[in-house]
């Protein structure tokens, strides 16, 4: 292994070091998924209309749930880990196998490793969804302590990570005063709006 390493050149030890990091790294993502501990966010939150809920929260969340989930998860381990997968196997694959130049391979495996963000992020909400249909019951989350994920704005959606009936989840958050709460800011569970986005405050 070592010396098949040493024998590459330059850009083909950057193409193997970014995929074999990225490979080990979506495994140890798919194991901890198959233990629960899949830190997916689930549904989008649309609290615009929860008139039922606390507080009158501004905003059609739907539309502004589902641009910051796609940015979320460009960022995030599994967007991450599946880019650095993709385009370091393509990558190597182009470099040795095709012996194409890195002026050619770099964008074509740039445009390999973003595609496959995009598919495989696909994959893995429906592999949630399917997990969690008819199993996962929210309400069980009330009265649970976590703590904020994802900066929860003024009056608006944020994530936090929370255990529900055994699983460590990311869920969509609001704030229970409609004022922010930072990241990795210890919050309680105190309600539900819309069915899938949490009502939190702050803990202590």
């Amino acid at each position: 292994m070592f010396e098949w390493f040493a024998s590459l050149g330059v850009l083909d030890k950057v193409y193997a070091t970014f995929g074999i990091s990225g490979s080990i790294l979506f495994v140890v993502r798919l194991v901890m998924m198959f233990m629960g501990m899949d830190g997916e966010a689930d549904g989008d939150a649309d609290i615009g209309g929860a008139d039922g809920a606390d507080g009158d929260f501004d905003g059609d969340g739907h539309g502004d749930s589902d641009s910051s989930d796609i940015a979320f998860r460009l960022l995030s381990l599994q967007g991450l880990t599946a880019f650095f997968m993709m385009f370091g196997l393509s990558g190597l694959a182009l470099s040795r196998d095709v012996q194409l130049s890195g002026v050619v391979s770099i964008p074509i495996s740039t445009a390999i490793g973003l595609s496959s963000v995009w598919v495989i992020a696909k994959l893995f909400r429906l592999f949630n969804k399917l997990q969690n249909s008819g199993t996962v019951d929210l309400k069980n989350a009330i009265g649970q302590e976590g703590k904020v994920y994802l900066t929860i704005p003024e009056g608006d959606t944020g994530k936090v990570q929370v255990a529900v009936q055994g699983h460590l989840k990311v869920m969509n958050a609001v704030s229970e005063d409609r004022q922010a709460i930072p990241t990795d800011s210890r919050v309680v569970v105190t309600g539900l709006v819309g069915g899938n986005v949490l009502v939190v405050k702050r803990s202590g």
